[in-house]
């Protein structure tokens, strides 16, 4: 409840009104406390003093009951109760300005991240990876952004780590060894994000982190994140978070300490931003914490114990609230010392005694002064809220997101050309080239293999031909030896007649000596001629 004379009033406690000095808000602080000892009240009051002063606000809302800021509060009998004790006389009920948002879009505005605003840091951490995973999904990273490819949905990174398996050989001797097993690993746990419905976040357009720090009417807007259903995927409840812190970091100016900051972040059920997380990265939200300051911004954890926070984070959280805490273990009791310690001892009580004796409403606080020293803690009651307490129906819900100015910014989904429809295509280009060379190297094997044909049917013509000229025909060879020896014959007859003429012999009857002779001669002569035909006739065929 922000008042001219207490200013930003939280708390009251016997020495008087508890307040938290502007200036001093964007030095962080801690609300802590077991379930049921009034944390949400408390976050609830310290929300809408912030709102009355123009201060806009995130919260996460785990079960609703947050809801209600958005709706004017109501008299009751505890109220009634606490009024002369908190010094108001006539309280004015109201509501803050709201705006719901839910990863899921189903409560509330959509708000989504790029796989490239996450980052290889804080998705390695989504996925629980390993050095050797996380280092591989670096590599991605680098070798999507030297080929100009956007990294938008969760199908962009499979088909990126695809893509980087295929060309491993490429890339190892470049950046470092990109084991398929690596791969699949990551693949596997993309798979298991997608079951959680990750694949609603990761996307178009994307949230713009200046939405957050809005006013209506001079009064900061409460931006209200409805997380029961997100709460049960607590790496992604909490990496969502740090992106938000981080993309505030990365996008607000510098503007050092203002009289009051540009916004207050709540980031409640906070030890799950710190389970399972490596030393790296708790470093490095160390580093937001501390310098995002500067930037305006003030950021306030709740959690049950204050030993949920890492201790070099627990000691920039200047402005505390600390419910009642249980003791029934000897753990418990070492974590009641521990909270105990956090806070500037009061001499009027043992502040470990009175953290397990407080009643509901009840906390130890202390504030920052106006030179930002921790004020001696103070056992006071938190003051009740000016909106509704409780959870808002359906209807009222439904009504408030469609009055918003941001209705329909952020609710349809867009899906642009990026890395999954340029590999796409490229593969595809790749496999048409492919099927084209398997076709061209199919058609010149079957062409080879013609001409192959072709060209030992040529050379067996040209042997044929070859043969025939250089070996006549059978008849031909026979008619030709015939031909030959009978022209031998004749003129060996021939040449005998003349002979005998030349010389003047003559032929005798056939009983004459003569004719005898002659006709033993002729028989002979015929003999061979016989012989010498037969000699030229088969020469020739043997030719």
């Amino acid at each position: 409840m922000y008042t001219q004379e207490q200013g930003l009033y939280i708390a009251h406690c016997e020495a008087g009104p508890l307040s938290i000095v502007g200036k001093m808000a964007n030095r962080h602080g801690l609300i802590a406390g077991a379930t049921g000892t009034g944390k949400t009240v408390s976050l609830q009051v310290m929300a809408e003093s912030f709102s009355q002063v123009g201060v806009p606000c995130f919260m996460a809302d785990m079960k609703g009951d947050l809801s209600g800021i958005s709706q004017a509060g109501k008299m009751s009998g505890f109220i009634e109760k606490r009024m002369p004790e908190f010094g108001i006389e006539d309280p004015k009920f109201e509501a803050c300005p709201v705006r719901f948002f839910d990863v899921y879009g189903e409560q509330g505005h959509p708000m989504r991240s790029t796989i490239s605003q996450m980052g290889p840091d804080l998705l390695a951490r989504l996925l629980n990876l390993n050095e050797t995973q996380a280092g591989v999904l670096h590599i991605v990273f680098r070798v999507a952004d030297e080929r100009g490819l956007l990294l938008i949905d969760l199908k962009d990174l499979r088909s990126m780590l695809d893509y980087v398996a295929k060309h491993a050989d490429e890339y190892t001797t470049k950046y470092g060894n990109v084991a398929a097993t690596s791969v699949g690993a990551i693949q596997r746990a993309l798979l298991a994000l997608e079951n959680q419905g990750a694949e609603k976040f990761f996307g178009e357009p994307s949230f713009n982190i200046m939405d957050l720090i809005q006013t209506e009417g001079g009064r900061g807007v409460m931006s209200v994140l409805a997380a029961d259903k997100l709460m049960l995927q607590p790496k992604l409840y909490s990496t969502f978070l740090l992106w938000l812190l981080s993309e505030l970091y990365t996008t607000l100016p510098e503007v050092g300490d203002m009289d009051l900051p540009r916004l207050v972040f709540f980031f409640d059920e906070a030890h799950r931003l710190f389970e399972d997380t490596s030393k790296a990265l708790v470093d490095k939200i160390e580093q937001v914490i501390r310098l995002i300051r500067s930037k305006g911004v003030g950021v306030y954890f709740v959690t049950q114990s204050p030993t949920d926070i890492p201790e070099i984070i627990l000691g920039q959280l200047g402005n505390r609230i600390q419910h009642a805490l249980r003791a029934y273990t000897p753990k418990d009791q070492r974590a009641v010392r521990t909270a105990a310690d956090t806070f500037r001892a009061n001499p009027d009580f043992k502040t470990d005694e009175a953290i397990m004796n407080l009643e509901t409403g009840e906390a130890l606080v202390s504030f920052l002064d106006e030179k930002g020293a921790p004020n001696v803690v103070q056992r006071a009651k938190v003051l009740f809220p000016l909106s509704q307490i409780g959870a808002i129906s359906d209807s009222e819900r439904d009504l408030i997101i469609r009055q918003s100015r941001l209705y329909g910014q952020y609710d349809k989904m867009i899906d642009r050309e990026s890395a999954f429809e340029v590999l796409l295509e490229q593969s595809e280009k790749e496999r048409e080239e492919i099927e084209k060379a398997r076709a061209e190297a199919e058609a010149a094997k079957e062409a080879a293999k013609a001409d192959k044909e072709a060209a030992k049917e040529a050379a067996k013509a040209e042997k044929e031909e070859e043969k025939k000229a250089k070996k006549p025909g059978f008849f031909k060879k026979i008619w030709k030896a015939i031909v030959t020896a009978v022209t031998a014959t004749l003129a060996t007859i021939v040449g005998t007649w003349v002979s005998d003429k030349v010389t003047g012999k003559k032929t005798k009857s056939k009983t004459s000596t003569t004719g005898k002779v002659v006709k033993n001669a002729t028989t002979a002569a015929t003999r061979t001629a016989t012989r010498e035909l037969t000699r030229d006739i088969l020469g020739n065929l043997i030719k």
